[in-house]
């Protein structure tokens, strides 16, 4: 069973009558203490909304079409110093402030996007086939969600309104990365190049600036970027407009249609420890609704949210087939009835609607519908497959690592027990790099939970596999910083055995993966993936160093 820390706002349709931001908050706080792990002395407070928020079971349901995101066109054609005399397509994806009607009976709300959309264009590459993107600032000079300048990297002195896109689960050099340093502001662009040396997958691209990411993220700034490749396509799984982009966020939004963003009662210090929103969106709108032919489609699930995990499943008990998770193909379907997505993670599903013809289905999260599927009477002829074998997986050999890291994830509290800064291995941003791998080499990592919360742990460049997780003794690690195991190593989850970019490290548990270090020199980074402790300190770099030096 995962264990986590509770959401501290609750799903769509939990709170009736008047709703307010500062009463789930209260609600939410004298239950949220994770299992086997000291209680808060208290619990953090938040600032109420101005405007009253938006309560979902005001809503109607199902009566907004699905968007599904435009494909992007490359604009041109450019050199690139890494392949002289050839030239690669480039794509032009602009930031800037968008007005988008989230649903039906909201007034639009300002937001920002990559070409002006939420989500963003979706960009397909393949497999060995470089490509070049413009990511342009076109941002206005002020932000419109609360800045809090005692985060490291968000200081007075820094730009209000700055950005760096990364493309997440991509192998991309270290200088097309999106190094959190390597912002800029508005008037101002950055030229990054994609070499699509990888397997198909669907990735994300998303904002990672410095202290700010998860306001860049939470105001718009994603999208989906797939890389597709021959033996996938000749797998014949569902393709066309049948495979799609499924990005899943949640947020609060006030009765003005104005996005609202929560922040603590501080005003000199706004940062809030997570981000949970009552509205959840599917592509940008919430309780939207697709028409479907009774045949296999593949959604691609990509959890874009700052916080919040997803519970997903189908009305009716109808079984999903999870073909892929976060860097590509598992090596058979695996059938589930149930899917739980942590921030930045994916999976692939295919859902087979021939037994529905002229029915519905919903998706749900936590029981509650979120998206429904309107199956017609009839449709196409399906020539899509679902073969009982997609890929090998081979297994990485933890005994071949080269070295094995032992990297703790610790919360510090200030007086009254309220969380204050997240960090990894007990280090800052600033702190020297400790994590310095070389080109090609396998590695261990064990992450040791020292906190409360369940923190998706995403490394950049590299795409890794689950070893294990194991109960451990805290009380002995804080005596003698030593691990001593209170049970049995547990194996990855099913869904887990194929590659991964995110791990999932739960409270109480040692969570250990393998990855092999493939990719150019330089400098990326590893960070927890719930947005609000990414951006307080929760981010360390690392070199990744030349084979031979």
């Amino acid at each position: 069973m995962t264990m986590r820390r509770r959401d501290f706002l609750c799903g769509a349709g939990t709170f009736l009558g008047a709703w307010t931001l500062a009463d789930a908050w209260r609600m939410a706080s004298a239950s949220s203490m994770p299992m086997a792990m000291p209680a808060r002395t208290s619990a953090a407070t938040l600032a109420a909304p101005k405007v009253p928020l938006i309560n979902p079971t005001s809503l109607a349901r199902f009566v907004d079409p699905l968007p599904i995101p435009a494909v992007a066109r490359a604009s041109d054609q450019r050199t690139h110093p890494a392949y002289p005399g050839r030239t690669l397509p480039c794509y032009r994806v602009t930031m800037r402030e968008c007005k988008v009607h989230l649903h039906r009976d909201i007034p639009a709300t300002p937001l920002w996007g990559y070409n002006g959309q939420f989500p963003g264009p979706t960009i397909e590459a393949r497999r060995g086939e470089p490509l070049l993107v413009e990511w342009i600032n076109g941002l206005p000079p002020k932000h419109f969600l609360p800045i809090d300048h005692t985060i490291h990297g968000a200081e007075h002195d820094k730009p209000e309104v700055r950005a760096v896109t990364h493309v997440h689960g991509a192998r991309a050099p270290a200088k097309s990365d999106g190094f959190p340093d390597d912002w800029y502001t508005p008037g101002h662009s950055a030229l990054y190049h994609y070499p699509n040396g990888q397997d198909a997958a669907t990735l994300w691209y998303h904002d990672h600036a410095m202290g700010i990411t998860r306001l860049n993220i939470y105001a718009g700034l994603f999208g989906a970027y797939l890389v597709r490749d021959d033996e996938e396509q000749a797998l014949h799984l569902p393709s066309g407009e049948c495979d799609i982009p499924l990005m899943l966020c949640d947020r609060l939004v006030a009765q003005d249609g104005q996005l609202y963003y929560p922040v603590s009662d501080d005003p000199s210090a706004p940062w809030v420890m997570q981000c949970n929103g009552n509205l959840v969106l599917c592509n940008g709108k919430i309780f939207p609704y697709l028409d479907v032919e009774p045949r296999r489609y593949r959604f691609r699930v990509i959890n874009v949210a700052n916080t919040r995990f997803f519970d997903l499943s189908l009305s009716h008990d109808q079984p999903m087939q999870q073909i892929a998770s976060d860097q590509g193909l598992l090596s058979a379907p695996l059938q589930r009835t149930r899917i739980e997505l942590h921030p930045a993670e994916r999976a692939d599903v295919v859902i087979d609607f021939s037994d529905f013809a002229g029915k519905s289905l919903q998706l749900r999260h936590e029981a509650e519908g979120i998206l429904e599927f309107r199956v017609r009477d009839r449709g196409t002829r399906d020539t899509s497959a679902l073969p009982a074998t997609l890929r090998k997986v081979p297994r990485i050999d933890p005994a071949s690592a080269a070295r094995q890291r032992i990297l703790t994830l610790n919360e510090t509290d200030d007086a009254n027990g309220n969380a204050m800064t997240m960090l990894l291995d007990g280090k800052r941003w600033s702190d020297p790099v400790t994590e310095n791998p070389r080109q090609n080499s396998i590695e261990t990592w064990s992450f040791v939970n020292l906190t409360g919360d369940a923190h998706p742990i995403h490394l950049h460049l590299v795409r890794f596999q689950v070893i294990d997780r194991r109960p451990f003794d805290l009380f002995a690690w804080n005596a003698h910083r030593k691990l001593v195991f209170t049970g049995p190593a547990i194996s990855p989850e099913p869904q887990e055995l194929g590659w991964k970019d995110t791990v999932r490290a739960d409270p109480g548990m040692v969570t250990r993966i393998a990855m092999r270090f493939e990719g150019e020199p330089g400098r990326y980074v590893w960070h927890c993936h719930l947005l609000e402790h990414e951006d307080n300190e929760m981010m360390r770099p690392f070199d990744l160093l030349p084979a031979h030096s």
